[in-house]
């Protein structure tokens, strides 16, 4: 076949096959459109409005920030203008659906994950210089041999000594993605070093302590539930049953919750059978039950649970279970109030919404929500009246809703609507609390001075292996005192004139602050327990 009629037939071919699409063509955007309209009608009904054609009418709110961009007289910042108005609706609802702005969300969701990554210290600020107060062990700056004690001068190329630069700022020097790497300038002494340290997974861990007493007692304090708290919780209890665990002291004063599944696995190991925990319902939210699901590693043996007016939601949600079922006797103040189950919902621009979408209740049908319906403030300022009006130092001020009150299976009276109210109550002590006492406590001038005493007596603090091996035999001396006396009167702080409680007190926060800096918080914990109202009343009722 020549070219030409080769070219012919080519031809031929492509003008039948441009016949044949003309003829389908129709076809297929007619099925096109048959297959849009359809799943367009079954998207229908998670769409506002009930047409098929609905078009949502704009609403007034979107229309005024369209005129105020457009019209206003002078430049406005659209942004925050729409996260004030956000507020504004959200305040109108609950004081815990909150909107969180883009710029805070990374914070929000690393505390809930129970880590961030960066290189694994603490720090504080003294003289503008960034001061090396802890290093957390095993950490990246532990493994590029940075100490205690050790001061930053600069990091990257950002100076961070002899200039004034705040805590937030050195937080996003030192923060970044796992496996990138920073420079950092230092002084030990008098001779600057360099470092480079590759940064990684940083622990914000939600257990503060976990210990044996005597008598077979062991001790667990949380002071949140993360993502990592049951985990937390569980190597804690194990460890302490290889001790010779018999009772238990679980410490979740100030603990404001978190993850509600979280509080339900240690529920779960604390009550026996498949017992109900906790229920959730709301208004677009079916009812959920929680119940026990295998058998709990500490399911008999004496439990304590301490509780305070700073304990809320999740921890309730762990108290009312075991308080409804007898399991745990409660020590301590009327909790919180808090029984709203928030859920997160990302929006368009990296910021979030927290939404309250449904109410928890105890197994016995408690909803120990605190009122709310006269705005945010009130709501609030309930927990700051709780001090004024004696219910802190008095069982009989406590304000129970006694229009709902419940009966256990042991026969003992709860209540509902406004917390948890302990079944012992232990006053809070402010016996040792003076003026001179605050001032030294908002300057962190205990802090800053065990810092300075760890370095100085290093050597000396390194004999003690355990925080029980401190507690038991570490003094704090009289010239030691008179020293933190003078170090405290140049922060025009006078303690010459205070009672022996007070210096009891004070001598207390000290050590332990000492502690914190050998064990961080495990040591202090524990020596503050040694002195602690609240817990010297679990010790005694759990022995008994």
């Amino acid at each position: 076949m020549s070219i030409t009629n080769s070219k012919l037939l080519t031809s031929y071919l492509r003008k039948m096959n441009n016949k044949k699409v003309q003829v389908w063509l129709p076809l297929l955007f007619s099925i096109t459109m048959i297959v849009g309209m359809y799943l367009g009608f079954k998207m229908r009904d998670n769409m506002p409005g009930k047409s098929f054609f609905y078009l949502e009418k704009r609403r007034p709110i979107q229309e005024i920030m369209d005129l105020i961009q457009n019209k206003y007289v002078d430049e406005v910042k659209a942004d925050a203008l729409a996260d004030t108005a956000i507020q504004a609706i959200l305040n109108k609802l609950d004081p815990h659906s909150v909107f969180i702005p883009a710029e805070q969300l990374q914070g929000v969701n690393e505390d809930l994950a129970g880590k961030f990554y960066g290189v694994g210290i603490e720090f504080n600020i003294f003289n503008d210089t960034i001061n090396v107060i802890n290093v957390i062990k095993d950490g990246p700056s532990f493994k590029a041999g940075v100490l205690t004690g050790d001061k930053f001068i600069a990091v990257e190329d950002s100076a961070v000594a002899g200039k004034k630069i705040d805590a937030d700022k050195i937080r996003k020097l030192l923060r970044g993605d796992r496996g990138t790497k920073v420079n950092i300038v230092f002084l030990r002494g008098t001779e600057q070093r360099k470092v480079t340290i590759e940064r990684g997974a940083i622990p914000l861990n939600s257990l503060d302590a976990s210990y044996m007493m005597d008598n077979g007692v062991g001790y667990i304090k949380l002071n949140k539930f993360s993502q990592q708290t049951y985990r937390e919780f569980m190597d804690a209890l194990m460890a302490l049953k290889k001790q010779g665990l018999q009772k238990l002291i679980l410490d979740l004063r100030g603990n404001g919750g978190g993850i509600l599944d979280e509080a339900v696995e240690i529920a779960d190991e604390l009550l026996p059978g498949d017992k109900l925990i906790t229920y959730t319902e709301g208004k677009h939210v079916a009812k959920k039950e929680y119940r026990c699901r295998r058998e709990g590693q500490f399911e008999k043996g004496g439990l304590v649970v301490l509780a305070d007016e700073g304990t809320a939601s999740a921890s309730e949600i762990l108290i009312g279970a075991l308080q409804d079922w007898d399991r745990a006797t409660i020590i301590g103040r009327r909790s919180f109030g808090k029984g709203l189950v928030q859920e997160q919902f990302d929006l368009s621009d990296n910021s979030a919404l927290r939404l309250t979408i449904a109410r928890y209740y105890t197994p016995l049908g408690r909803s120990i929500q605190r009122p709310y319906a006269n705005g945010e403030k009130a709501y609030y300022d309930e927990i700051s009246n709780r001090f004024h009006d004696g219910e802190t130092q008095s069982a009989d001020s406590v304000k129970n809703d006694t229009s709902k009150i419940y009966k256990t299976p042991g026969g003992k009276k709860v209540y509902g609507g406004g917390g948890i109210t302990p079944d012992y109550f232990v006053a809070l002590d402010t016996s040792g609390f003076s003026i001179s006492t605050a001032k030294l406590y908002a300057k962190g001038v205990i802090g800053n001075f065990a810092y300075k005493f760890y370095l100085q007596n290093l050597p000396q603090l390194k004999i003690y292996k355990t925080p029980s091996d401190f507690v038991k035999t570490f003094s704090f001396t009289e010239n030691n005192w008179k020293e933190f006396v003078t170090i405290a009167a140049k922060d025009s702080i006078t303690l010459s004139n205070i009672s022996a409680k007070e210096k009891a007190d004070i001598t207390n926060r000290i050590n332990s602050s000492i502690a914190r800096q050998l064990w961080r918080t495990e040591g202090m914990v524990q020596v503050l327990n040694t002195e602690d109202n609240t817990v010297k009343k679990a010790v005694e009722l759990i022995q008994k």
